[in-house]
Formats: structure tokens, sequence, C-alpha cells
């Protein structure tokens, strides 16, 4: 049982270094190569930055099984959120050129403007959605962000699934 509950949390710990290794990526090339960050942007930066945290805190409360299996469940959410995010801004940047992230500016919009006038150097969004910009081996960031939150949002399944498995063989 201690293993398993040591295997969790290196496996949780692990998620929630990389979703905030990721943040920090973003931030890192977005000031260096002076990227400006679209609305969209924004809004995956907080979903990794919230999925970095419920990783950490599913970590420290491990051994409490139903609390953490609810934070699995949360990080797997907020994973496939990611996932309709980058899909969202792929789609805007390979077919509807020149246009903004949303119509009429719907409530995630406005929550990312009202962020960005709290913690501009984290949140402030100034670019446009379908704007590709930097590329690494052919892929937009949104791009590379959609495989991530994928990935993220098959560990999180594959963690929950694990922990459910485990809670039934030993009952």
């Amino acid at each position: 049982m201690k293993t398993s509950l040591d295997s969790l949390r290196w496996q949780l710990a692990l998620i929630g270094l990389s979703a905030f290794g990721l943040v920090s990526t973003g931030l890192g090339l977005a000031h260096t190569l002076n990227l400006a960050a679209c609305p969209l942007c924004i809004l995956q930066r907080m979903l990794y930055f919230a999925l970095a945290m419920t990783a950490f805190m599913a970590c420290l409360v491990a051994q409490h099984r139903k609390i953490s299996h609810l934070l699995i469940a949360f990080m797997a959410m907020l994973a496939a959120t990611g996932v309709y995010t980058a899909g969202y801004q792929t789609w805007l940047q390979r077919f509807a050129i020149d246009t903004s992230c949303a119509a009429n500016q719907p409530w995630w919009e406005r929550f990312v403007y009202w962020a960005g006038e709290k913690a501009p150097w984290f949140f402030e969004a100034t670019g446009m959605c379908s704007e590709a910009g930097w590329k690494l081996f052919g892929l937009s960031i949104a791009e590379w962000s959609l495989i991530a939150f994928s990935l993220f949002t098959l560990a999180a399944i594959g963690l929950l699934r694990q922990e459910l498995l485990s809670v039934r063989a030993t009952t």
C-alpha cells in the first residue's frame, strides 16, 4: 500500500511540475521573444496553473483516497477543458485567420482581461488568437498546447483508473 501511495504522489508531482514548467515556458517565450499572448493563450496558461496547483494539492492529500480521487477527476476536467481551448485556438489559426477569439466578448474573455489588469506580467492579453506567431518543428504554440493538454488528460484519466482499480482490489 505504501508503494502505491508513493507512486501516486510521484506521478501527481510529475504532472504538477510539468504543468508548472509549461506556465514558466510560456512566460519565458512571451517575454524573451516578445510574443503577444492572446486571450485563449492566457486562458490556457490559467488552466495549466490550475492543473499544477490541483496536482500538488492531490499529492499532499494522497493518503485520503476520496479527496485525492476527486482532485484527480478535477485535473482530468481541467486538462480536457485545455484540450478544447487549445483545439479551438488551433482551428482559429488554421481556418479562421484574422478572426478574434470569440464574438461579443464572452465571460471567459472578460475574465482574462480582468486578470490582465490585476497581474499584467502574468495574464495580459494583447495578441490575436488567430495568429500562430512562433512555431517549433512546424507546430504553433497552440498545437503544442493541444498535445500537452491531451497527454495531461490521458495521464489524469489513467491515474484515476489506476486508483479506482486499486481501491476495488483492496475491498
